[in-house]
């Protein structure tokens, strides 16, 4: 046979091979089907639809309670829930675990994944996958809620996830993420668990309008992830706060840290963060607002701490930290430190316990504001010193450092201290990160 005609068929048949390859990928929704799931239906477990399913079909769930041991979902599947029919690990079991690509889980109610100190078990666990969907759901009661581990692309959304965890040993997270990427975890509202967030190893991700509230440690707790972005969250009620360590590249704004209360409760922890940036955020009522450890190149901006015990506590290991343009508004203390050394910048901030003048009125204050009292000192060294802290010798005590320094740091001063306080809007998020600046 020719040689050009043998090349023309075979050139063909790989035309044809290729064709047939578009039209199963781009197969027509009329391929896919519905398998109906209901306790009086001919298929009554999900279990067993998953079985007869196929890559594409939707799972359809009417209301009922569903008590069903471990459900593997192992193909690319929706499972959507009518009026949230409820699955029950029974205290027992994990609920669902998935461990295939493009898989959705929205509206169920999912409650009792059980207590194990073997196994993370979860009521939603999905190890390994690409592009998950897991929407609208309510978690009760469960050891850890959802559960994400060497997984990219997925998005949690708009769930209701709430426990009554009383101890941290026998709790799980609300929301945990394990080596993850490119993760979009939005509106969620998350309460009783440890933590109501926890990240490590976790990149390029974000955290949009959640409630994280009444967790025994914390309302967020993320380490080793870099470049991600937290917009919008309340975090409040929490037994610490909040804790962001070993970290670089993170944006925080427009978040409200409130009322974390205790002897170890912070707004927000920094420690070993690098290279960041926290604005338009609001620090109201927490023993300390932000308490920087080892933490250097971090733009702290246009935030507004009000009634905190310590708004700002900053060690003297973080350096080449940047707060301009901030209120600070009736907190106990502003600022305190452990150092005689300030290798920090405070400038341009309002500061409600502000006493100078503005003789030209351009908005600045003429004489330079010294946020550290020497009585925060004494309070450190002696809790109990407290009880003086309305007192007139504690005044006394703070104008006379003010006016000649002695161990309160002398560089630690804001030069240009602003005579009304700011009124900011909410605003996007940062695109650049700060860059490091050459030794």
């Amino acid at each position: 046979m020719n040689l050009k005609i043998v090349f023309r068929m075979k050139k063909r048949t790989l035309t044809h091979f290729v064709l047939f390859l578009l039209l199963l990928v781009n197969a027509p929704p009329g391929l896919s089907r519905d398998i109906a799931v209901s306790p009086d239906g001919e298929i009554k477990t999900i279990t067993r639809a998953l079985e007869l399913a196929k890559a594409g079909d939707r799972i359809v769930v009417q209301p009922g309670v569903y008590a069903e041991e471990n459900i593997l979902v192992d193909k690319s599947v929706q499972l959507i829930g009518i009026d949230y029919p409820e699955v029950d690990g029974q205290g027992k079991h994990q609920v669902f675990t998935v461990s295939a690509d493009s898989v959705t889980i929205r509206g169920f109610l999912i409650k009792n994944a059980g207590l194990s100190f073997m196994s993370d078990n979860a009521a939603i666990k999905v190890e390994n996958v690409f592009g998950c969907v897991i929407e609208g759901n309510k978690l009760r009661n469960n050891y850890f809620g959802i559960y994400l581990a060497n997984s990219g692309d997925c998005r949690i959304i708009n769930n209701d996830i709430q426990s009554s965890a009383t101890r941290e040993a026998t709790s799980g997270n609300g929301i945990h993420l394990w080596y993850c990427k490119d993760i979009i975890i939005e509106g969620n509202s998350i309460s009783g668990h440890r933590d109501g967030i926890y990240f490590e190893f976790v990149e390029d991700s974000r955290i949009l309008n959640n409630l994280s509230e009444h967790n025994l440690r914390y309302g967020l707790h993320f380490m080793f992830s870099h470049r991600c972005k937290y917009t919008g969250n309340i975090f409040r009620h929490n037994g610490a706060g909040v804790a962001v360590m070993y970290t670089k590249y993170v944006e925080m704004c427009n978040n409200r840290f409130e009322n974390n209360w205790g002897s170890a409760s912070f707004g927000i922890l920094l420690k070993e963060i690098m290279d960041s940036r926290i604005h338009h955020n609001i620090f109201y009522k927490n023993s300390i607002g932000l308490y920087a450890e080892g933490s250097n190149r971090i733009y702290v901006e246009k935030n507004t701490f009000e009634q905190n015990g310590w708004a700002v506590k900053i060690m003297a290991n973080s350096m080449e930290n940047r707060f301009t343009e901030n209120n600070f508004i009736e907190n106990t203390f502003d600022v305190a430190t452990n150092s005689k050394q300030n290798f920090n910048l405070f400038e341009g901030n309002y500061w409600s316990h502000y006493r100078g003048y503005d003789l030209n009125r351009d908005g600045v204050g003429d004489v330079p504001y010294r946020p550290v009292r020497l009585f925060s000192f004494v309070v450190q060294k002696q809790a109990a010193a407290l009880i003086l802290l309305r007192s007139v010798f504690v005044d006394m005590l703070d104008l006379a450092e003010s006016m000649i320094p002695i161990l309160t740091p002398e560089t630690l001063v804001d030069k240009k201290p602003m005579m009304r306080k700011f009124h900011f809007e909410t605003v996007p998020e940062i695109a650049e990160f700060p860059q490091r600046k050459s030794p």
